[in-house]
């Protein structure tokens, strides 16, 4: 492989206006794609072959006339304290608000809260239900409008007025100024990095043209494959942040290359025939976890995946091609001041600079001190992340709904005056279909069930039925209690398809429990119990992976651990600042409660990939040293040397990029924010800087030793370059001239 893609390098170099006009065409003809389609939906999340999942598609099939409708909105209304809604001037205020929507332009209907009896015990608070013709999407702005005229119309005559449902609802937009920050904080990098306001630039630019066709794809295919914002969103965290990683990768290796004395044309096959080997393996890691989300079985998480997985793809290319023939576009000012100075002005080859000036820096320091030290550092390390992993044994699963929303928006409001008027359960009721086709008597079978759900503790109230237009199906509706993400809601859902379960046996009726929250408790149980069979394949693909990259038995063992402790760890974060809430108040969250179902998955793939980038660009150059004579002690330092403090760029980089998507209003989005930051900083610092490296000192030449008989099966993909150095010698020094000699010590 490494041949191949030195010819790649190669090629995309000499024909460097060729490639990047291609790039720009690609580019140019994404974001026209994007700007004339239409705009996606926000769909639901949906988890085909649960009960609830069940229950909404005999709905879909019985009462298709609900299929009509669009968008919802509630105005919530609340008299001033001490006064009542229903006195009459309350009243017309009320009746005005409405007359003024009802038979306005996308308005299919409103209710009038006094004739259906929506009104609080107290007195106190009342709403009504506008429906629209329209989805929220296509929902127009005069639409939306004058439905905030009304709630203004209402609060100018002395009442409180929220507004709740689904009419507000908008895609989650990126470019917000945490995400500006964040790509701030990644150019200091980079420029710190790379000590050249160029190479920074090239870095940059290249992750944003990739980004910028994946955002472009990803809109442009928003209505034909049902891809949400969500997936938008991801494939922008996710290309930008390996992006920008790859480019610098191949980058410093560029640079190593020049430095050493290669020629322009040389040093760029070599960059991509080294380091470009190591990108397509490290986004091959990430692609496959991310593809395999599909396994889940939830549409809205294969989404992600593939929207996922088709940025880092995208980022993988863009790499391989667009970097290097940038190196011929910026010649030798991609170079730091160092290496500018060892170029004369017009001649493109360098004189050799040595290494051994980098002898001393901080990675070889610490590598050195990790040596001396690897019991302590790796009892250390680990326990550190075992405590930090201890709050995930408390990890529970849910969906975030407008309670999750800051007190600041109207419908996290509208939430609080309904919970307040109507109980705390009134926002999550619970939907329970009974399907009486095969029922002797259908009348019978309903009451029957209305009887055994009211009996069920913990349900405040069970409305009348209503039947379909061929009366073999009735729909109750069953309010809880409790809150829609609590614990009780979640027991009462078991209970309530418990106590039906012995009326399905005795009148042969099919009956369900679905509803928004019986759906996402579905969701979350099928999520959890999907978690450790995932993660077992996840483990066994990173084995397998590493196995045959860097041949060796233990190196996968210890990375695979190392994975277990850095998502541990993260998970715990999770728990810690969601659950708990320690330090909410810094990054925004105002209401703690489950963890969202999906993360823990999502996290799980995203981060097996990121961990295998910085497993493999830190290990490769040590087995690389290591397979050209030098001792396991001299392997780890040399890994340090040259790698030590790119990766640790390149780990910052991508904790400020996902790190600037915590302030995004969307709880999904602020949740993977945190989770993949707080990962990268475990797996990066942590588990790659000092756990691997200890591990790897005690283990000695152990760590590089695979069996006779696996060498022979397993593939050789030569990620280091080894068949590179062999057919294509350097013009410089060799490879190898650039592992420098240590003391053999004790390893």
């Amino acid at each position: 492989m490494a041949t191949f893609l030195y010819r790649i390098g190669r090629w995309a170099f000499r024909r460097r206006r060729l490639v990047g006009g291609v790039w720009l065409g690609v580019l140019v003809a994404a974001l026209v794609a994007a700007a004339v389609a239409p705009a996606g939906e926000e769909e639901d999340l949906s988890m085909p072959g649960t009960e609830s999942q069940k229950a909404f598609d005999l709905l879909d099939e019985r009462f298709p006339q609900s299929n009509s409708q669009g968008a919802e909105a509630r105005l919530v209304f609340q008299a001033p304290h001490g006064h009542r809604v229903t006195a009459r001037e309350n009243r017309a205020v009320v009746e005005d608000t409405l007359g003024s929507l009802d038979g306005g332009d996308q308005v299919a209907s409103t209710t009038d809260p006094y004739e259906t009896g929506a009104v609080s015990e107290d007195g106190s608070i009342t709403y009504s239900t506008i429906t629209y013709t329209a989805d929220a999407v296509d929902l127009t702005e005069p639409t939306k409008s004058a439905l905030e005229d009304a709630a203004s119309q209402a609060r100018d005559a002395g009442l409180t007025v929220e507004i709740g449902g689904s009419a507000l609802d908008s895609e989650e937009e990126p470019g917000g100024t945490t995400e500006l920050i964040g790509v701030a904080v990644a150019a200091v990098v980079l420029v710190l990095a790379l000590g050249s306001l160029v190479a920074a630039g090239l870095s940059l630019l290249t992750a944003f043209v990739g980004v910028a066709i994946a955002f472009g794809l990803v809109s442009a295919l928003a209505v034909p494959l049902g891809l949400t914002s969500t997936v938008a969103i991801l494939a922008l965290m996710l290309g930008l942040a390996v992006g920008i990683d790859y480019a610098l990768f191949i980058t410093s290796r560029f640079r190593d290359e020049r430095a050493q004395g290669s020629e322009p044309e040389e040093a760029a096959g070599r960059a991509v025939g080294t380091a470009g080997s190591a990108v397509v393996f490290a986004g091959a890691t990430v692609f496959i976890a991310l593809v395999g989300l599909g396994v889940v079985g939830i549409p809205e998480l294969t989404k992600m995946g593939m929207g996922g997985a088709g940025a880092v793809a995208l980022a993988v290319l863009v790499a391989l091609t667009l970097v290097p023939a940038l190196f011929g576009f910026f010649g030798r000012r991609v170079l730091s001041r160092a290496g500018r100075k060892a170029v004369p002005r017009g001649s493109e080859r360098p004189h050799p600079v040595s290494t051994a000036a980098g002898r001393n820096g901080l990675g070889t320091r610490w590598a050195r001190f990790v040596l001396r030290r690897p019991v302590a550092v790796l009892m250390i390390a680990g326990l550190g992340l075992g405590a930090v992993a201890l709050p995930a044994l408390s990890l529970e699963l849910g969906l975030p709904g407008d309670e999750s929303k800051s007190v600041e928006t109207t419908q996290r409001r509208a939430y609080d005056l309904l919970s307040e008027g109507f109980g705390p359960g009134f926002n999550g009721p619970l939907t329970v279909v009974v399907d009486t086709s095969e029922s002797g008597d259908a009348r019978a079978t309903t009451d029957l069930v209305v009887k055994t759900v009211r009996a069920v503790g913990g349900v405040a109230s069970v409305g009348d039925p209503v039947l379909s237009r061929t009366k073999d199906t009735a729909v109750l509706t069953a309010v809880p209690r409790t809150a829609p993400n609590s614990g009780e809601t979640k027991d009462l859902v078991h209970a309530i398809r418990g106590a039906v379960a012995g009326v399905e046996a005795d009148t042969g009726a099919g009956i369900l429990v679905t509803g928004t929250t019986a759906l996402n408790i579905d969701i979350s149980e099928a999520m959890s119990d999907a978690l450790i069979p995932y993660l077992t394949v996840v483990i066994g693909l990173a084995v397998l992976l590493l196995m045959v990259v860097f041949r060796s038995v233990l190196v996968p063992v210890k990375a695979a651990l190392g994975f277990l402790l850095s998502v541990g760890a993260a998970f715990g974060v999770l728990v810690a600042v969601f659950q708990w809430g320690w330090a909410a108040d810094l990054i925004g969250i105002e209401q703690t409660g489950p963890v969202m179902s999906l993360m823990p998955i999502l996290i799980i793939g995203i981060v097996f990939g990121l961990a295998m980038d910085y497993e493999v660009f830190l290990l490769t150059r040590m087995r690389e040293a290591y397979v050209h004579g030098a001792s396991p002690g001299e392997a780890i330092v040399n890994g340090f040397r040259h790698s030590g403090r790119v990766v640790a760029a390149a780990a910052i980089i991508m904790i400020s990029v996902f790190a600037g998507f915590i302030g995004m209003s969307s709880p999904t989005i602020q949740t993977m924010g945190v989770g993949l930051a707080a990962a990268v900083v475990f797996d990066a610092f942590v588990v790659r800087m000092a756990i691997a490296p200890a591990v790897l000192a005690l283990l000695g030449h152990r760590a590089w030793w695979l069996p006779r008989t696996l060498n022979r099966v397993l593939p050789n993909v030569d990620i280091e370059g080894e068949a590179l150095s062999r057919q294509v010698p350097a013009s410089g020094a060799k490879l190898g001239a650039s592992v420098p000699r240590l003391p053999v010590g004790r390893n």
